[in-house]
C-alpha cells in the first residue's frame, strides 16, 4: 500500500462499477464539514452515497420530499406492459446505511452568500458545499393550449410517477383502432432516445392488445439519436414504412412541429395538418429545475453553467449542479450521465474539502433502448476532460451494429435489464 496514494484512490473512486471494496476513508483529525444535497434523484442520491464512501468524515444531508424515487429509465417498459410499476420505485434506506442523513422536506431557498439551505418546514441548514440536482422543468409557454394544469389530463410522462400512471391508464382505456400521438421537443432535453423507445413500447402494447391502432410521432427535429436502429426495429416488429405500419414519424421538415393543442377535443395542430388523437403524449421543451432558476444558477440558455472538472457553478461558489440541469455537453442529459457526474462531483468535493489536488475527470454514458421484449439497442461513450471542457474520447464509444443478429439484440435486452439492476443498486443499495 506504500504506492497507493490519494490520487490513485480518487481515480478508482470514479469507476462506474459498484466496487465499494476499493474505498477507504480520508478520515483524519479535523472538524467535520457539511455537504447539503438538494434532490434525491439519480444525481443527488449517487453523490450522497459516494461522498460517504470516499470520506466518512463528511456529514452529508440529503433533502428530498418524497418517500421513494421512481426511475424514468425503464418506465417505458411499464407502458409496454412488460414491467411492474413497483420495480421502478426505490426507497432511501440504503443511503441511511451509508451514514447519509435524510431530511424529508422541500427546499424553498438557497442563500449562496450565507451558505445556507432553507426548507419548507422552517429548518436552516448550513453547508460547506452544496450539491443541487433539481432535474428538469418545462417551458410551458411554448405550445399554445398546453400548460402544467392540462398536463394532468394530457401527460408528458417525463417525470416518472403519477404522470407515467396517467399515460398507462389512457392507453388501457383507448379503443382498438385509436391513435396515439407522441410529440417530442427539439434538443436539448432529458434522455434523447426516450420518446422513440416509448413509441416502440407503446407499439408493442398496441400490437398485443389493440392491433388496429396507430402511433404518430410529431417531431420538432429532422433526426434523432439511434434513428436508423429504431427505424430498423420498427420495421422488424411494427411494419414501419409499409401500408400496415403502426408507427408514423413526421419530422420538422415534413411539418411535424407542434404548434397548438385543443385539450377538449384532443386535437393538435402541427405545421403539416391537424391531427385527432385518442391519447396524447406531449413532451414540452425543457429547462433546468425551478430551484436552479430561483437560486440564480441558470444562464440565458435555461441551464446551469458549471466547471466541467468539479461541477461547481460558474455563477455561485461552493454550489455544485449535477444531473439534467447542468450544462455538461457533449455529455447528454441522462440517468447514467447524472450518475457519472455525481461521482466526479463527489470526488472533487472530497479533494476541495481536504485541500487535495483535483483530478482529471473521466465520465461515461450508456443508453439502452427496448424495441420489443427481446430486442434492444444501445449506445455508449466515454468522456475525458481537456482544456477546461468535457470531451468525447475518440474510439472509446460504441453503438449496436445496424446488421446485428437477433441473438445479439436479445443479449442487449438481457444486458439492459442487468444494467438497470446494477445501476439502481449502485445508487440506492
Amino acid at each position: 500500500m506504500k504506492n497507493f496514494n490519494r490520487r490513485h484512490f480518487l481515480k478508482l473512486s470514479l469507476a462506474t462499477a459498484s466496487s465499494s471494496l476499493l474505498y477507504s476513508s480520508f478520515t483524519h483529525a479535523r472538524s467535520k464539514p457539511h455537504v447539503v444535497i438538494v434532490g434525491g434523484g439519480i444525481g443527488g442520491s449517487t453523490a450522497a452515497k459516494y461522498l460517504r464512501l470516499m470520506d466518512n468524515n463528511i456529514n452529508v444531508t440529503l433533502v428530498e420530499p418524497r418517500e421513494h424515487y421512481t426511475t424514468c429509465f425503464m418506465s417505458n417498459e411499464f407502458l409496454g406492459g412488460e414491467r411492474n410499476f413497483k420495480t421502478l420505485e426505490f426507497k432511501y434506506d440504503g443511503l441511511r446505511k451509508h451514514g447519509v442523513t435524510l431530511a424529508k422536506d422541500t427546499v424553498t431557498s438557497i442563500n449562496p452568500k450565507n451558505q445556507t439551505v432553507t426548507t419548507l418546514s422552517g429548518n436552516t441548514l448550513k453547508y460547506d458545499r452544496c450539491i443541487v440536482s433539481p432535474g428538469i422543468d418545462f417551458k410551458w409557454d411554448t405550445i399554445e393550449g398546453y400548460d402544467e394544469k392540462i398536463a394532468e389530463q394530457i401527460p408528458h410522462s417525463y417525470q416518472a410517477g403519477p404522470q407515467t400512471l396517467i399515460l398507462k391508464k389512457q392507453l388501457e382505456a383507448m379503443r382498438d383502432g385509436g391513435t396515439v400521438i407522441i410529440a417530442p421537443p427539439a434538443n436539448p432535453f432529458r434522455c434523447p432516445p426516450a420518446p422513440y423507445e416509448r413509441a416502440s413500447q407503446i407499439a408493442h402494447y398496441l400490437k398485443t392488445h389493440k392491433p388496429k391502432s396507430k402511433i404518430i410521432i410529431l417531431d420538432a427535429k429532422d433526426q434523432f439519436t439511434k434513428q436508423k436502429l429504431f427505424e430498423a426495429g420498427w420495421q422488424r416488429h411494427y411494419g414501419y414504412n409499409s401500408s400496415k405500419s403502426m408507427i408514423e414519424w413526421i419530422s420538422i421538415s415534413k411539418g411535424g412541429q407542434l404548434e397548438s393543442i385543443n385539450s377538449k377535443t384532443r386535437t393538435v395542430s402541427a405545421q403539416a395538418a391537424d391531427f385527432k388523437a385518442d391519447v396524447l403524449n406531449i413532451i414540452p421543451p425543457q429547462k433546468a429545475g425551478k430551484l436552479a432558476f430561483k437560486t440564480g444558477l441558470t444562464d440565458k440558455t435555461g441551464w446551469c453553467p458549471v466547471n466541467h472538472q468539479t461541477f461547481e457553478s460558474m455563477i455561485h461558489k461552493n454550489i455544485h449542479v449535477i444531473g439534467d440541469s447542468s450544462s455538461a455537453a457533449p455529455l447528454p442529459k441522462s440517468g447514467y450521465a447524472a450518475n457519472s457526474e455525481a461521482k466526479v462531483c463527489a470526488a472533487a468535493i472530497v479533494s476541495l474539502l481536504n485541500d487535495y489536488e483535483l483530478l482529471q475527470p473521466s465520465l461515461i454514458n450508456t443508453c439502452y433502448s427496448m424495441l420489443a421484449p427481446d430486442d434492444a439497442i444501445t449506445v455508449a461513450m466515454v468522456y475525458g476532460y481537456e482544456n477546461g471542457k468535457i470531451t468525447k474520447i475518440k474510439g472509446a464509444g460504441g453503438i449496436t451494429p445496424l446488421d446485428s443478429s437477433d441473438e445479439m439484440r436479445q443479449r442487449e435486452a438481457a444486458y439492459a435489464h442487468s444494467w438497470f439492476n446494477n445501476m439502481t443498486y449502485d445508487i440506492f443499495g
